[in-house]
């Protein structure tokens, strides 16, 4: 009996529940799906699925086999695919998730560089603000500003961020600046959805002294950061956004940075840049690359700025090559 074989017959039966699809997926008959599994029962002396001429149940032995089986059948075809590729000029499809900010403000000219590099890898680049499921999306890195909890998961920083708070002059032309934290809760404040009623900033000189907690009642709020930039640009009121965000528009004057002397976020100080991928006996290539090219560009105090120091429209990307 090919075991490796029985695995995925298994595997895809368990995913689809349905003998019929799996053979149609495979090329073979349904009938011999139903044989391959059952001698592979015989051979665990374990019932991994409970048959009816309705439907296929996961025992319980099924389930928990099933859920170990899909890690290591992924693990197995990427030692496959990383030898080929080993072999062959870097090519093929890299699936990308970042942070909103992050992937609009940071990765469009890095992608641009990539490109030039590695012509054949083709990059696709999917925005949203929760961490995503590497395997279950079948993505390869995850950009989150947030350490990954999860097992299975490899993680590198590439910098540790700080918030700035921020607001346009033409709004500190009518509210004077906040000279100390308590001051913003008569401010109009730009706010990020969070779980809760209570919105809550936090000032302190440096992580490890005193916190102090301000709770104010938000003018607007939203779920995305560019929509917090531009009502901020626009006078609406202080936005607490991102070093990397905001970085250009203070250096160009159109956003002024308050109370600059301190560390202020709306969650933890602990937070970065992270690129988060599975865990794997070996990195694809593809994936090594990619990282390498943005860890060099990014990285480290001297760097992190670099991305977007360059105004759009004016050679945007030569800082970086």
């Amino acid at each position: 009996m090919d075991r490796l074989r029985a695995m995925e017959l298994f595997l895809s039966v368990s995913q689809t529940k349905s003998f019929s699809e799996t053979a149609r997926r495979f090329g073979v008959s349904a009938t011999a799906v139903s044989r391959a599994i059952t001698e592979f029962e015989n051979t665990l002396n374990v019932k991994l699925l409970l048959r009816s001429t309705r439907q296929v149940v996961l025992t319980e032995s099924g389930q928990e086999y099933a859920q170990q089986l899909e890690g290591i059948l992924w693990n197995i075809e990427e030692v496959h695919r990383n030898i080929t590729e080993i072999r062959a000029a870097p090519k093929g499809v890299l699936r990308v998730h970042s942070r909103m900010m992050f992937g609009l403000r940071v990765l469009p000219p890095l992608i641009a560089i990539f490109r030039e590099q590695y012509p054949e890898i083709h990059l696709e680049l999917v925005l949203s603000e929760s961490p995503v499921d590497l395997r279950r999306h079948q993505t390869d890195i995850d950009f989150r500003i947030s350490p990954p909890v999860e097992a299975g998961i490899k993680r590198r920083r590439l910098f540790r961020s700080e918030r700035f708070l921020v607001a346009s002059p033409r709004y500190l032309a009518h509210h004077p600046a906040p000279r100390y934290p308590s001051d913003i809760a008569a401010h109009d404040c730009l706010a990020y959805l969070m779980p809760g009623e209570q919105y809550v900033w936090y000032f302190s000189h440096s992580p490890d002294q005193d916190i102090e907690a301000v709770t104010f009642r938000p003018r607007h709020v939203s779920n995305n950061g560019m929509a917090l930039l531009e009502l901020a640009r626009l006078g609406e009121g202080i936005a607490l956004l991102h070093d990397y965000t905001v970085h250009q528009e203070v250096a160009q004057g159109t956003l002024v940075r308050l109370l600059p002397d301190l560390q202020i976020t709306n969650t933890t100080f602990e937070e970065g840049m992270y690129a988060t991928i599975l865990d794997t006996p070996m990195v694809p290539t593809k994936i090594r690359l990619f990282l390498d090219c943005v860890a060099a560009r990014v990285s480290g105090e001297s760097l992190r700025f670099s991305v977007v120091q360059a105004p759009a429209g004016a050679g945007g990307i030569s800082p970086l090559a």
